[in-house]
């Protein structure tokens, strides 16, 4: 287990929004952890059902989670197997990542986190963390999930110092939502730099209230 995510020894499960193929469902299964997976694009959301087929405490749910119920966008598919993809249009990310492009948009209509839950009826208590790899659009994620956000110990994002989608969030953004809600940065480890300046960090939020 990456050191990164020493905190799913603390929880009972995740739920992890942007899961593109599940490619850390292996990781889950090992700890045993019940896993709600959530993907917008249909034909990877395909593939990652399949993919956690044999994880009976692991499902998927096709939506894109954003700040308001109904709000639609034109959602970008990259050419990274759909991993890169967003709602936002790149920007500092072509200086780390020149050869990944979009190859298709989709007109997709968001829901929010806390309806999502409600109307799956998803229990928080089996779960516990949430993993967000949307792209730039974690902010956005998070203030649809506002009203629950006190039912999870740990928050788990990717953030950049500098703009890595046009007019999506930054990591000061992100850190200064998730103080105001009582949440304290635990650890941040940077996974990529820019040359012109800028690092692209994993960051882990703890609950302190």
């Amino acid at each position: 287990m990456l050191p990164d995510d020493g905190f799913l020894r603390e929880v009972p499960g995740v739920i992890h929004v942007g899961a593109n193929s599940g490619q850390e469902r292996d990781k889950y299964a090992a700890s045993g952890l019940n896993v709600i997976w959530i993907e917008p694009i249909p034909s990877v959301f395909e593939a990652l059902q399949g993919n956690i087929a044999a994880y009976p405490k692991q499902r998927a749910f096709r939506s894109l989670l954003a700040a308001e119920h109904g709000a639609e966008y034109d959602f970008h598919i990259s050419s990274n197997a759909g991993a890169s993809s967003s709602i936002f249009q790149f920007a500092g990310h072509k200086d780390i990542w020149p050869g990944i492009d979009y190859v298709e948009d989709i007109r997709i209509a968001a829901t929010t986190l806390t309806r999502l839950l409600e109307t799956e009826k998803i229990d928080l208590n089996e779960y516990g963390a949430l993993v967000l790899d949307t792209q730039g659009s974690e902010l956005l994620v998070l203030k649809g999930a506002i009203d629950v956000l006190n039912q999870f110990r740990f928050v788990k994002a990717e953030a950049a110092d500098f703009e890595m989608y046009a007019g999506s969030c930054q990591l000061e953004d992100l850190a200064e939502f998730m103080r105001r809600q009582g949440f304290t940065l635990r650890r941040k480890t940077p996974f990529a730099r820019r040359e012109a300046g800028g690092t692209y960090y994993d960051v882990v939020f703890a609950r302190v209230r």
